[in-house]
């Protein structure tokens, strides 16, 4: 009888140890996920501000460009398909990361046009909605900036985390699965080129 109780207890306690030595790793994989999702969710909250301060900007524009309606239908078109891009927290794939970005990379290029095009106006250069609109815009492009890098990191700890032996093991068991990462924009490693007519 004293044997079968040691025994017993002998395996309680090396599943009680096997347990305890789960637990951690996989509590560090939840923080490190909920990590993720939150640093989503901050991306989410600057492309927003973005895509709220595009209307205001337009009206203003619109006002003084008259003859310009074609940019400015394509800032409008390209807000309407960047607000249409959603990205589920829990399902941050390479795929879906890539979606969102090329949608907001199309708006960023039409949001270049139309302020190329505004260099033509001086009277919308001097208006100060325009200019606090511009000022805006342009903050919240380098903040966009910023949570995209800080959602990159949380995603490197996490993906490396998930990708460790044996980490590995408890990440395949409880579909711990790999995010994905924001990427330069195609071409973006070429400088642009710089031309000067001095006719």
């Amino acid at each position: 009888m004293k044997k079968t109780a040691i025994t017993i207890i002998a395996i309680v306690a090396i599943v009680a140890l096997l347990l305890i030595s789960f637990i951690a790793p996989y509590n560090r994989m939840v923080g490190k996920d909920e990590a993720c999702t939150k640093a989503w969710a901050n991306v989410e909250n600057v492309y927003q501000r973005r895509l709220d301060l595009i209307p205001n900007l337009v009206k203003t524009v619109q006002g003084a460009a008259q003859y310009e309606k074609g940019t400015l239908t394509e800032v409008i078109e390209a807000r309407a398909k960047a607000t249409s891009v959603q990205v589920d927290a829990n399902n941050l794939s390479e795929e879906s990361i890539a979606k969102f970005q090329a949608a907001q990379d199309q708006l960023s290029g039409a949001l270049s046009r139309m302020m190329v095009t505004v260099e033509r106006y001086p009277e919308l250069k001097a208006n100060q909605n325009f200019l606090e609109l511009q000022a805006q815009l342009e903050g919240t492009e380098n903040r966009i900036a910023v949570e995209r890098n800080n959602f990159n990191t949380a995603v490197n700890e996490y993906n490396s985390l998930i990708r460790k032996f044996p980490n590995n093991i408890l990440a395949g068991m409880f579909n711990f699965d790999k995010k994905g990462y924001f990427k330069a924009t195609a071409g973006a490693e070429n400088a642009p080129s710089v031309e000067f007519n001095f006719d």
